[in-house]
């Protein structure tokens, strides 16, 4: 078979799986809308974490280039995205309030506590900060040697903050199709490893959130070149030491979405569950920075 054809029987066979998760009685996202967002500053593009309020009104967004921007969405009756306001860059900075350069500069994920306190984990040297306010000094957390360790620019991408205040994060890579992705927490101070999630072929972790419902989101991605990227979003039960479930919410086929990298949980006036990402547009002229929302079907 040629490798136009495979590729093409492939797209067609992700496209059928995608259609068979809304099957009824199936936990499945249903698609929403897709909202482009463009400001002339050459500071922006490059999103990589999220984190949007409880009524989804009001968001902030950190650039892998150590920016943060902030901002509200303004939304119809249906709550479909109608235009977004926003404010920024505020620079991210090193402990001694200088801005962030080069290697350092690398952020990636987003959590934000009830108390405005500001975590960000980075990939380039790989660690977690804390940002009294999107201006002040960085406070750095312990650096566990399982950090040093890591792949180079395969870092810490997804970050995500759990509703007992507990952070939890894990690498972009696991060093080998078979091994599963640490997943690393921050409580009372120190840092632990109390479970793993399985790896599934090429996808990649790139975001996750803690939902309403206490649940963890995981948002993964693949990629197939000229094609595009592919999305899947993967919910998890979190316990002292385990993380079971994992069914799939969202699987795109490749390109129907930009390369969708931060992604905030949060329930809506009706009720339900939305899960609104947003895309790196990597500071390329051909690609773009949309927000995108899902709403979850149990």
């Amino acid at each position: 078979m040629q490798k136009r054809s495979r590729l093409a029987l492939i797209a067609a066979t992700v496209c059928l799986a995608a259609s068979l998760a809304g099957a009824d009685g199936v936990p499945h996202a249903e698609y929403i809308g897709s909202v482009k967002w463009r400001v002339a500053d050459p500071a922006f593009g490059g999103f990589s974490g999220l984190d949007i309020s409880a009524n989804g009104g009001t968001f902030t967004t950190v650039s892998d280039r150590a920016t943060l921007w902030t901002g509200s969405f303004t939304r119809d009756e249906s709550g479909l995205i109608t235009s977004i306001t926003a404010e920024g860059p505020h620079w991210l900075r090193e402990r001694n309030g200088k801005v962030l350069r080069h290697t350092l500069a690398d952020s990636e994920g987003l959590a934000i506590a009830p108390d405005g306190t500001i975590y960000v984990s980075f990939e380039g040297v790989t660690r977690v900060v804390r940002y009294a306010s999107p201006d002040a000094p960085a406070e750095r957390l312990p650096i566990p040697a399982e950090f040093r360790a890591m792949q180079s620019n395969s870092g810490l991408e997804a970050l995500a903050i759990g509703q007992d205040g507990a952070l939890y994060t894990l690498p972009e890579q696991s060093g080998s199709l078979s091994v599963p992705f640490p997943v690393f927490r921050f409580q009372n101070g120190r840092w632990d490893q109390p479970f793993a999630i399985p790896r599934d072929g090429n996808w990649l972790p790139v975001g996750a959130d803690f939902g309403p419902d206490g649940r963890l989101y995981l948002l993964e991605r693949d990629f197939w070149g000229l094609l595009g990227f592919l999305t899947r979003v993967r919910r998890f039960d979190i316990g002292p030491a385990s993380a079971t479930g994992g069914e799939v919410l969202i699987e795109t086929h490749a390109g129907h979405h930009d390369n969708l990298e931060g992604i905030a949980v949060w329930r809506d006036a009706g009720g339900d569950i939305r899960i609104t990402i947003v895309s790196d547009d990597n500071f390329r002229f051909f690609q773009s920075t949309e927000f995108v929302e899902y709403r979850v079907r149990d």
